[in-house]
Parts: C-alpha cells; structure tokens; sequence
C-alpha cells in the first residue's frame, strides 16, 4: 500500500477530542484526483471524484479500532472497497480517511497512488489497511 501521510491539524484535532478513535465516530475513505496539502483540515478543503458506478458521495466507511500497549496506541481500519458498476469510477489518485462523525468532516491522512487510476466496469480498488501495524501509532 501507498504510504500514510497525516494531515498537519489532526495532531491538534486529537487533543481537542475532535477525533474519537475507539469506533464511535464513522470514518470514511473518500477518492479524489487533486494532490491533498498536509495543511488541509476538512473534507470541504478537497475535491472529490465525481459519485456514480459504484462511487457514492462521501466514499465508504471502515471500521476503526483503538488499542494501545505498552504507552503505543494504534489505529486499525477494515479494507475498504471500491467497486465499478455500470461504468468507470475515476480517476483519482488519493485516498482519503476523514472523521464523518465530526461536524465539519475533519481530515485525518491520506494515501497517494503514484498516478492517476480508472476502474473501468466490474474493476475493484482495494484500499488496504495494515492490520498488524495499523494506521497510526502514537507513542
């Protein structure tokens, strides 16, 4: 998988409990092809893919868990899958992962494909979460 890159505010977003981690809150992954900047902080500050074929508005949401051992808290997600049907989702580049729970859709980080993907009909996109070391880790 791409690598994670956090977004600047989230780290000032956990400590004023905008974020509640543990699985209370909806995370959601959301497609968009315009480069994410670590300076954005809500989901409004991004353009989105076009929704349809499979893409609904908002994008798809994952299941989070919060654990900590040890003085490391980690954040785990479910895959989250994108499916083309009855046309083409795309393009895009980036995955994002934002709090929907959160008032303003708050931004937590992003993956950056390398280039520009189009699933054509029938095609997945699997955003593929590292379950043994998570999303993030705080320590």
């Amino acid at each position: 998988m791409a690598a994670f890159n956090k977004f600047n505010d989230f780290v000032e977003q956990i400590g004023k409990a905008i974020h509640d981690l543990d699985g209370t809150h909806t995370l959601k992954v959301m497609l968009t092809n315009t480069a994410p900047l670590a300076t954005n902080s809500v989901k409004t500050d991004l353009t989105e893919i076009a929704a349809g074929n499979g893409y609904t508005a908002g994008g798809t949401a994952t299941t989070p868990t919060w654990s900590e051992t040890s003085g490391t808290a980690k954040l785990v997600c479910t895959d989250v899958v994108f499916t083309a049907s009855g046309g083409t989702i795309g393009p895009f580049q980036y995955a994002v992962l934002y709090n929907d729970t959160a008032a303003s859709d708050n931004l937590i980080g992003f993956w950056n494909y390398g280039s520009a993907v189009t699933l054509q009909d029938t095609e997945t996109f699997t955003v593929d979460f590292d379950g043994t070391n998570g999303v993030l880790t705080i320590s």
